[in-house]
């Protein structure tokens, strides 16, 4: 079956944060949304499909996750990306970002220092310092090609205090995908000083055509020892509103400390309706995702080259992964709020603030690609008119 991106449904008056939040968060409701990491594409048909038949049965109570739902995902793991896992391994979260916080607490205490690699995802400072815990830096080193992770600044940062690690593999918002010589010196490192990782593989499906994610936790029997990873369909198959995702921990102990605290937060139940589209997307979904990273593909080429010829004051990097693409936008001479504000009220787009990300993003924007192409084409003319104005 053939997929059409080049068309989207109408997502205003919905309830869509993406579209019907935008005044509260840009000031003005009218600017091209591209920004939260939701796509403006139709969720799958079969996995629509797979929701209507289960609302053809008149009752929705309380349910657990059959065995088609860790079968299929079994598969899909091992599929994508060559990684093995068994069902005991297999745990839920209601979400990524939940899933931080609940890590938080199951493996760390008050006053322990956890490490995140800015500029990174914006959860994982608060999962860090709502906690009372504390928060250490160890930056990506840019490069003209790109990011690298610090991996000796890695080394001089942890202490006898360090005890987990937040990893985004692939790396949001960079688009990084992270090599296994570039994992397995990371887990080698965290393994000597018997620190977890917590590894955020929720980008992980969404890699561009031709690009290989490695879990972090397949790289050796060290690295799965000492790694909690998080999966989900969520951005995969646009079903964030289902709160689903699923906790990969093949180390008993780290298993039980996570339960333990899932259980007594009493977030394992999960939703029906998760269950349902997880199971429907892992077991239907590669075509679909297939098509769909080859189009997204198109998007990133489309900025690219019009970065290249029409607006070189901003240098896009290409991404390996997720459909999100990191804007330089430095040389326009502008930054923090004053940058975002040039792109909300003369361009009429709204993106991410790279200072969001913390420490390197200042200067950067944030660009979500996950939508019609002719949409990415109107807002790069609309920003290119804007800088030729202000000119």
């Amino acid at each position: 079956m053939i997929y059409n991106f080049d068309e989207a449904p109408v997502r205003e008056n919905t309830d869509c944060l993406k579209y019907d939040r935008r005044e509260e968060v840009f000031g003005r409701a009218d600017v091209i949304p591209m920004w939260i990491a939701d796509m403006d594409f139709a969720t799958p048909p079969f996995i629509i499909e797979a929701l209507r038949e289960r609302l053809n049965h008149e009752i929705l109570g309380y349910s657990f996750r059959p065995d088609g739902y860790f079968e299929s995902f079994i598969t899909w793991v091992a599929a994508l990306h060559g990684w093995e896992i068994q069902r005991e391994w297999i745990e839920f979260s209601p979400g990524v970002v939940p899933a931080l916080n609940i890590c938080t607490h199951a493996y760390t205490s008050p006053g322990d220092e956890i490490i995140i690699q800015p500029p990174v995802y914006p959860p994982f400072y608060g999962a860090v310092s709502d906690h009372g815990r504390r928060l250490v830096f160890n930056p990506l080193i840019e490069t003209d090609k790109g990011y690298l992770m610090d991996l000796e600044g890695l080394r001089r940062v942890i202490t006898p205090k360090t005890r987990m690690l937040i990893l985004s593999n692939p790396h949001n918002p960079v688009g990084r995908v992270w090599t296994r010589d570039e994992l397995s010196e990371l887990a080698e490192i965290c393994h000597e000083k018997g620190i977890v990782v917590l590894s955020d593989e929720i980008h992980s499906d969404l890699t561009m055509p031709g690009v290989k994610h490695v879990p972090l936790a397949s790289v050796s029997e060290k690295a799965a020892m000492m790694t909690v990873t998080c999966m989900a369909p969520s951005k995969t198959f646009n079903l964030a509103g289902l709160s689903t995702s699923s906790m990969i921990i093949s180390d008993p102990d780290l298993m039980k400390q996570y339960r333990a605290t899932l259980v007594g937060l009493h977030l394992h139940l999960g939703n029906i309706f998760g269950n349902v589209a997880s199971e429907a997307a892992y077991t239907g979904g590669r075509e679909w995702l297939d098509q769909l990273m080859q189009y997204v593909e198109g998007n990133v080429d489309l900025v690219m080259n019009f970065c290249r010829d029409r607006l070189p004051v901003i240098r896009p990097l290409r991404p390996e992964a997720t459909y999100m693409i990191w804007l330089d936008c430095r040389a326009m001479g502008m930054s923090g709020t004053g940058l975002n504000r040039f792109f909300v009220d003369h361009a009429g787009v709204g993106m991410n603030e790279g200072s969001r990300f913390g420490p390197g993003g200042e200067g950067f924007m944030r660009m979500n690609l996950a939508c019609p192409r002719a949409t990415v084409q109107k807002a790069l003319e609309q920003i290119e008119n804007a800088i030729k104005k202000a000119g």
